[in-house]
């Protein structure tokens, strides 16, 4: 995403037209910089000159029927109060499948769009000083509100419409505000590119690029998904790697060599994000393809440095410790000149197109002699992971973070900002220590994307508090935020859990680079244990001593559930094998062992069941921390075996909801090698949740899609 965002329009022309000229940019700026004053009467002009030095169409003259014009100022949508009444709002700009846009605007009490403060009184909020952020700015609550509005109109869209990937938000002659969400939920309307520059001042406007990447929110939006570019990226990279881990291990022991080609990986990653010095790591690359035999001594002296934080001849250049697990006892294989050519070949791709998500599956794949021939074949699209992430961890602590604010709003207008600032100080801490769970995490795709999101969550979280007057320093306010000693996994793939643990520490530090204003504290990675090699379902004594013994299955000792570390949510998506493939697939001691240790689950249970059943006991325990669980599950759920675990727990004395209840979706993506996959997604809460999904039997005669199950999971 950032690669296209800093390379798009660099031309003369922009969508086959001639770009303005400094001339015409400069005499946009000065002219609406004096506009000061009557913003409501202002907006159409000042949106419709925009649109002209964006080189895009104008807005349409708008018509009765909504339905005939859906580019236009004042776009109309039915709200739903609480009490079924039904009232008109309207977007002060709409355009359907692009954006929605609200403008600040001074509205006062009784005229249209009115916005009250949050303390109740009749008093307009102030009118924030102008100027980029700072402390002196303090707290633009109108901005606040513009956004909390269009996500209101954005909810009332019609269903046929979608959720826009974009909310913009106008400060007429003075600034644009830009959130997206490209997941289709419209619930998680996050900064975008990121905190550093979601904000544009017309002055920004003078760089081609920034004019181009606006002009693809009115053309074509979803070509700044950063999801799209970064798939291909990401499957290009891991089949160079795949070619490497090949040759290596007709020599070497597969697990060494995967170890090795992780640290390349990381190390890669280090360079482009300067946490090394630029084109260091490349640099030595080209310098072994002359010299192959210098390859393995020069890396083992550039890992050494990188470990214990000291000078490295290998790049000439005093290094910053990296510790951790990664670099400790370094292995370093030699390689040839073609080995080092697609090591060569895969650090010259840009890291920042690299999806953690994607590339924690594609490197198994690589580094899995079995798997390889299917490399990108199949893998979990990030929009199906990122839907359940969104209802299972983000919707509830945006919801807390919308209280929050409007708390500080109330602080704010009492005239306290130290009691506003300590409100969001408070909430960052909070959310800096919210955990996360997969027990089946594999590569860790769930736990890469809760992070991201939550990191983004973060982002308007410490612009709010710089806008109340926090210094945000090493040491200070934020110097431990979102990271990842917050979320767990376990996995019985000795593998999946080392690249997991490298596709958080890769995503954590692209966010901390982007959203925070210092570089990260040494050591740069921490040695955590939060990621374990394990059965989530089942333990024994002796574990994991092997249940065979002479080619006799062996009963295991002492059968048990293990314990879940605790945490605030748990997300993920368990292995699929159907309750009458439970025992030629695992063994009879083993599932013997598990109906031993879970005597409450009938037999014809699919495997899935059983996390989904350990989740929901966990939910309803007496002082739980555990607020909400989603999984993936096969879309057998809506069958009879796997209905009663879910209708236990429903109908409990302690009971639980379902939030989010889809019977029927499309997984992974099928290539040539894989079938397509359906299948369902649950999200449960502890109590009764008002209209939550009662029953998971699909409607009689329909088609299964996401509507198929009453719940009470919103628009969509």
């Amino acid at each position: 995403m950032y690669q296209i965002i800093n390379t798009i329009g660099r031309g003369d022309h922009v969508g086959g037209k001639v770009a303005p000229d400094a001339v015409e940019v400069e005499a946009f700026i000065a002219r609406w910089r004096m506009s000061e004053g009557a913003e409501r009467a202002s907006f159409p002009s000042f949106i419709s000159e925009f649109c002209v030095l964006l080189r895009t169409e104008r807005p349409q003259p708008p018509t009765s029927d909504p339905e005939a014009v859906t580019y236009r100022f004042e776009y109309p949508v039915r709200q739903l109060g609480p009490d079924g009444s039904a009232t008109t709002g309207r977007i002060d700009l709409y355009r359907k499948i692009c954006f929605a846009m609200e403008a600040k605007q001074k509205r006062l009490k009784g005229q249209p769009k009115e916005i009250l403060p949050a303390s109740g009184t009749d008093d307009e909020p102030t009118e924030t000083p102008r100027g980029r952020r700072g402390a002196d700015r303090g707290l633009d609550v109108m901005m606040l509100n513009a956004k909390r509005q269009a996500e209101q109109y954005c909810r009332a869209l019609p269903a046929s419409h979608g959720w826009p990937p974009f909310i913009i938000l106008c400060d007429v002659g003075h600034c644009f505000e830009f959130y997206a969400d490209f997941s289709g939920q419209g619930k998680n309307y996050a900064q975008f590119p990121d905190r550093h520059r979601f904000r544009v001042y017309l002055e920004d406007l003078r760089d081609p690029a920034i004019r181009a990447w606006i002009a693809c929110i009115w053309s074509d939006p979803l070509s700044l998904d950063p999801s799209r570019q970064a798939a291909q990226a990401t499957r290009q990279i891991a089949q160079r790697l795949a070619l490497v881990s090949k040759a290596l291990e007709r020599r070497h022991d597969p697990e060494d060599v995967a170890l090795f080609l992780m640290r390349c990986v990381f190390t890669m990653f280090a360079e482009d994000v300067r946490l090394i010095p630029a084109d260091s790591f490349k640099r030595l690359l080209r310098e072994c393809l002359e010299a192959p035999k210098s390859f393995k001594p020069l890396v083992e002296d550039l890992w050494r440095a990188m470990d214990l934080g000291r000078y490295s001849s290998a790049v000439r250049a005093e290094l910053k410790r990296f510790n951790g697990r990664m670099f400790a006892e370094p292995q370093v294989f030699a390689l040839g000149r073609d080995g080092i050519a697609e090591l060569l070949s895969a650090a010259e791709h840009d890291w920042s197109l690299v999806d953690p998500a994607i590339f924690g599956t594609l490197l198994e794949q690589a580094l899995e002699p079995a798997e390889r021939a299917r490399l990108g074949a199949h893998y979990t699209p990030r929009a199906y992971v990122e839907r359940l992430v969104v209802e299972t961890v983000i919707a509830p602590l945006r919801d807390d973070w919308r209280n929050v604010l409007t708390a500080a709003q109330q602080a704010r207008d009492g005239g306290s900002l130290k009691s506003a600032l300590a409100l969001v100080e408070d909430f960052h801490s909070q959310l800096s220590k919210t955990r996360v769970l997969d027990p089946a995490c594999g590569t860790g795709n769930f736990l890469h994307v809760a992070q991201d999101l939550m990191k983004r969550l973060e982002g308007e979280v410490l612009e709010v508090a710089a806008e109340l007057g926090a210094a945000e320093q090493l040491g200070g306010f934020g110097a431990r935020g979102v990271g990842p000693w917050q979320f767990f996994g376990i996995d019985a793939n000795r593998r999946a859990v080392a690249i997991a643990d490298l596709m958080l520490w890769i995503g954590y530090l692209q966010w901390h680079l982007r959203t925070r204003a210092f570089a990260p504290s040494e050591p740069i990675l921490e040695e955590l244990a939060q990621i374990v090699p394990g059965d989530a379902l089942l333990v024994w004594d002796d574990w994991p001593v092997p249940l065979v013994k002479g080619r006799r299955e062996v009963a295991p000792r002492n059968p048990r559930r293990p314990d879940w570390p605790e945490v605030e949510f748990i997300v993920g998506n368990p292995p699929f094998i159907g309750g009458k493939d439970l025992r030629g697939r695992l063994g009879e001691s083993y599932v013997g062992a598990l109906r031993a240790a879970y005597p409450q689950m009938n037999e014809s249970a699919d495997l899935v069941m059983y996390w989904w059943d350990r989740a929901a006991e966990l939910l309803t325990l007496p002082g739980t921390k555990l607020r909400r669980f989603g999984f993936v599950t096969t879309n057998s759920i809506t069958q009879l075996f796997q209905r009663r675990v879910v209708e236990r727990h429903l109908n409990a004395k302690k009971p639980i909801s379902l939030l989010l209840a889809i019977a029927d979706h499309p997984w992974t993506k099928a290539g040539k090698d894989t079938a397509a996959v359906r299948i369902a997604m649950t999200v449960a809460a502890s109590g009764r949740q008002g209209d939550a999904c009662s029953r998971l039997s699909r409607n009689p005669g329909s088609t299964p899609t996401s509507r198929g199950w009453r719940c009470a999971s919103g628009r969509g």
